[in-house]
């Protein structure tokens, strides 16, 4: 592991069983969530990444069933027809979306799952699963660092990042949607921020599904009058 990550101390067994929570990241394009996103992951071992399916092309260096399941138009209407996508949206000509079942499975299991999704996609989550969410907003620290991120990418076109900073204004407009804002000067600063965010979340008592047994078995230990 990378010493430049932020380091989670090793989580001890927990006396108290709890529900998982969804984390979600977002931002404008070039903003840095996906970096703090994989600092995240690399960091705290009970956090999971949700993998969205798309169909977008498969770019360089991208990972079947780790970056992303790509799919073909058909498969991907299918699967909102059926209800089978916690969220989806269209983002510059493509289509996204979240499978259901794995989200159930880890947040019954007491994992949290992170997402790395836009505005869209939140508002969706936020509609179906609000109890779990906990959605964080990164924003650059300035236009000028944004332009420069995105063309440090080396991966778009100067027609596609020219777009993808048209949007940005838009996109920045949905911040107040958020429960926490990080602006992203520098990542690995700003993963610790997200880490304290996660680890201040994860013991909210409505989270703490084992709570009352615990309690009841504190106070059985009580020595009699």
């Amino acid at each position: 592991m990378s010493s430049n990550v932020p380091q989670a101390a090793v989580p001890p067994v927990s006396l108290v069983s709890r529900r998982g929570l969804l984390l979600v990241l977002s931002s404008p394009s070039g903003a840095g969530k996906t970096t703090i996103a994989r600092n995240l992951l690399a960091a705290d071992p009970l956090i999971s990444a949700s993998i969205s399916v798309t169909t977008r092309p498969q770019r360089p260096g991208e990972v079947e069933g780790r970056d992303y399941h790509f799919i073909g138009k058909p498969r991907f209407d299918e699967m909102v027809a059926e209800g089978e996508l916690l969220e989806h949206a269209l983002v510059f000509g493509n289509h996204y979306g979240t499978p259901k079942k794995p989200v159930d499975d880890w947040l019954a299991q007491g994992r949290d799952v992170l997402f790395d999704i836009d505005w869209q996609g939140a508002q969706q989550l936020e509609e179906r699963m609000s109890t779990d969410l906990v959605r964080v907003f990164v924003l650059p620290p300035s236009m000028a660092e944004l332009e420069r991120r995105l063309r440090g990418r080396a991966q778009d076109s100067d027609e596609v990042v020219r777009g993808r900073m048209a949007k940005a204004s838009d996109e920045m407009s949905h911040w107040i949607e958020y429960d926490y804002i990080v602006i992203n000067r520098d990542a690995q600063a700003s993963t610790r921020q997200v880490l304290t965010i996660l680890h201040a979340e994860r013991q909210r008592r409505t989270r703490l599904t084992g709570m009352s047994d615990f309690i009841t078995a504190l106070r059985a230990q009580m020595p009699e009058a």
